[in-house]
């Protein structure tokens, strides 16, 4: 089993900043790779960006590219996503998701999330 929470959301003026951080705990060792979602009021929940423990590749949606990074301390068991030029589509409940690997990849243990809002 592996748990994570969420941490680091609340509400910030459009260009703002904010770090979104996930401690995970339990097997973590055994976790592929870790990513952050989102879902907005009314929308499907939608990829973000993932990092690989081993080997720290990363992806992200093409819409965050150049102002969302994330990044991992394996020492700490946190992946954090750091969140720039933020803007009011942005706005969304945030996850954590871990992934044990596997073809087609897919997440297996999910946090609760942790609201953004970015106001106009």
């Amino acid at each position: 089993q592996v748990q994570l929470v969420e941490s680091g959301g609340g509400l910030v003026q459009a260009g703002g900043s904010l770090r979104l951080s996930c401690a995970a705990s339990g097997r973590t060792f055994s976790s592929y790779r870790m990513g952050w979602f989102r879902q907005a009021p009314g929308k499907e929940r939608e990829f973000v960006a993932s990092i690989r423990w081993s080997g720290g590749i990363t992806y992200y949606q093409n819409s965050v590219k150049g102002r969302f990074t994330i990044s991992g301390d394996n020492a700490k068991n946190t992946v954090y996503l750091q969140m720039n030029s933020l803007k009011p589509e942005d706005t969304a409940v945030y996850y954590c998701a871990a992934s044990l690997g596997g073809v087609p990849l897919k997440y297996d243990y999910w946090g609760q999330g942790t609201q953004v809002t970015v106001s106009s």
